[in-house]
């Protein structure tokens, strides 16, 4: 049965993509259901990161070609409704690719803020192969990660870049050896670094950093931060972890 799977890793919650025998194609039911799995994460307290994947053997082969064929404008953006939702997340993303993300796949991809890739993982845009005008705003964030050239040879000249030809294209954060499972612990181990941070500040953070990768001069940088950097050294959570810190190096 083609689904959303969601389950909790500690403070990170895992969202799968669950359609082996169509490589995880995105249905528009399936675009729906992802959209709505980011926002459950997003309303949990509990959680504070997300981690996306799709179940083997591909990551997400794309929009599903019969939705695909049929969709105009308003199609379209139902396909775009699941990775947009990901993008759009408040909380840190991580992206777990252990094979093909192929097309609207790659907007899944790329739609993370962070993406680890297993040994076979595959970044395909093929959309020009298709004869289909790139869509989801993949031309934007491609070249956001990996720069105009690389992006251009992977979006016009059909390069595919395996696992480790993303890491060192910037694409890919690390490759994981292993099969599937060990992908997604090494996944939900990255998470901890976030889980261990309050969540709204992650939150804010992130909302700082989206801002200040928009700006030019470092002085605007230094002014976007200096708000809600003293409202976290005024939040309860920063007083409670300075007294331990303070007990910590009393107590040596």
């Amino acid at each position: 049965m083609a689904e959303i799977r969601s389950e909790r890793r500690g403070k990170a919650a895992v969202i799968t993509v669950h359609d082996p025998d169509r490589r995880n194609a995105l249905t528009l039911e399936l675009s729906e259901q992802l959209a709505a799995a980011v926002d459950d994460a997003e309303r949990d307290d509990a959680v504070h990161a997300v981690i996306v994947t799709g179940t083997p053997p591909a990551f997400c082969a794309g929009a599903d070609l019969t939705a695909l064929g049929e969709a105009r404008e308003q199609g379209l953006r139902a396909i775009y409704h699941g990775f947009l939702a990901v993008a759009r997340c408040s909380l840190p993303t991580i992206a777990a690719v252990g094979g093909a993300a192929v097309g609207a796949g790659l907007n899944l991809a790329l739609a993370a803020d962070v993406r680890i890739a297993g040994p076979r993982a595959r970044f395909d845009a093929r959309f020009l192969r298709l004869g289909i005008h790139p869509g989801g705003g993949m031309t934007w964030m491609l070249q956001r990660a990996i720069g105009t050239q690389r992006a251009t040879a992977m979006t016009l000249f059909g390069e595919i870049l395996d696992a480790e030809a993303a890491r060192e294209a910037g694409l890919a954060h690390r490759v994981v050896d292993g099969d599937h499972d060990a992908l997604l612990a090494a996944a939900v181990e990255f998470a901890n670094g976030a889980a261990e941070a309050p969540r709204e500040l992650l939150k804010t953070t992130k909302r700082t950093m989206r801002h200040t990768a928009t700006l030019d001069a470092h002085a605007d940088a230094v002014d976007a931060e200096i708000v809600p950097q003293v409202a976290s050294i005024e939040s309860p959570e920063f007083a409670a972890r300075l007294a331990t810190m303070k007990a910590r190096i009393g107590g040596n």
